[in-house]
């Protein structure tokens, strides 16, 4: 969600938000406990309670389609979970025939590819999350293109979940659930050996285990890094400890993400100048990520063939840049998550500094997550 349409929204229902979300924004973030992430769901649930109204989703969706295209993106993967709109909106069901016209009229007034990811919630019983996997398996031919596992990987069972991914892989949806990030590499042999994920977000701290590692690289599993995304909620203390050349050295499959750019106040232009400064990236390795992760995602042919050349663009327009678009500054935190391994030594910061970094520029996949939904 936009800065501006949160606090436009929130003027028009009279809703009053909290100093982090308009004069201190972006906030502060930390998720070292559970009082750290307490505050940051509350962040987020505040953020969604602005959407009233059907066309406050379509103006959603769309300025999200619109952003992604302005920086250079032919795909989107929107994630939702619709039972936390169900109760305002209709139904479950009814949340979602939104969620999916709104997508097809974004794209069709974009020409952006987009899919729709239904993510089940890890503070909610399982059998609600099996409910989300039949309902995301009944609209596998309209758009939705996966199925997804979200909020702290620390509470509840990952494997308490399966039999909703099973339902989710009878449909041939996706599986991508969140893990390896508040938790390490046992997280992530849970979601790749539990639930069946082809692709995780995060699994940063895969490189925790390199035995692992070479597993998810070996079976193609691709992996969603979001640099600021870690360091505002104390994964790393900084960006340049976010073990990004050791991932690419190991052969894993890496797409840049922004996660949610309303919280984290960064966009997926940023993330990649962040990367670019923080170990000296070359174009070579930026144009890489995007060619060698479209296996691991779910657009079709016609719209990832395009994706190449504009995501090379990007790099290009990239390069130079003295200031960065679309990130906010970046509080480190030295709150580290328990336990964390130390991450291996990294090269040294040889470009322009990582922040402050402008609040100009646009997101990246899986918009709806970072949209605070």
């Amino acid at each position: 969600m936009r800065h501006t349409t949160l606090l436009e929204l929130a003027e028009r229902e009279g809703l009053v938000l909290p100093d982090a979300l308009v004069e201190d924004w972006p906030p502060v973030l930390s998720a070292a406990d559970e009082k750290g992430w307490f505050r940051f769901q509350r962040l987020y649930d505040v953020a969604r309670s602005v959407l009233c109204t059907e066309g406050d989703v379509r103006r959603l969706v769309l300025e999200a389609a619109e952003d992604d295209v302005a920086d250079g993106s032919r795909w989107l993967e929107i994630q939702v979970d619709p039972s936390g709109y169900a109760a305002k909106f209709g139904g479950i069901t009814a949340f979602t025939d939104l969620v999916l016209d709104a997508v097809r009229q974004a794209s069709e007034a974009t020409g952006l590819g987009i899919g729709v990811i239904i993510a089940a919630n890890r503070t909610r019983h399982p059998l609600d999350a099996r409910t989300l996997a039949r309902v995301a398996a009944q609209y596998s031919d309209r758009g939705v293109v996966g199925f997804g596992l979200s909020n702290d990987e620390r509470r509840g069972r990952t494997e308490d979940f399966a039999a909703a991914f099973a339902i989710a892989r009878r449909a041939d949806l996706n599986l991508v659930p969140h893990g390896g990030e508040l938790l390490g590499p046992a997280s992530v042999r849970t979601c790749i050996d539990q639930l069946g994920a082809r692709r995780l977000g995060h699994g940063v701290r895969s490189v925790e285990d390199p035995a692992l590692l070479d597993e998810l690289v070996a079976a193609g599993v691709a992996l969603e890094v979001c640099p600021t995304s870690n360091v505002s909620l104390g994964v790393y203390s900084d960006l340049s400890s976010v073990p990004l050349p050791q991932l690419l050295d190991a052969g894993a499959t890496v797409a840049l993400g922004a996660d949610d750019p309303l919280l984290f106040g960064s966009r997926l232009a940023g993330q990649y100048a962040t990367m670019r400064a923080a170990h000296d990236l070359s174009d070579h390795t930026l144009a890489g990520f995007r060619a060698d992760v479209i296996a691991g995602l779910t657009c079709s042919q016609r719209h990832c063939g395009s994706r190449i050349s504009r995501h090379r663009h990007l790099v290009g327009t990239i390069r130079g840049m003295t200031s960065y678009p679309g990130s906010g500054p970046v509080e480190p935190t030295n709150e580290p998550i328990a336990p964390l391994a130390p991450p291996a030594a990294v090269p040294p910061v040889v470009s322009e500094p990582t922040a402050p970094i402008s609040s100009a520029a646009t997101p990246e996949p899986g918009y709806w997550e970072k949209a605070g939904c």
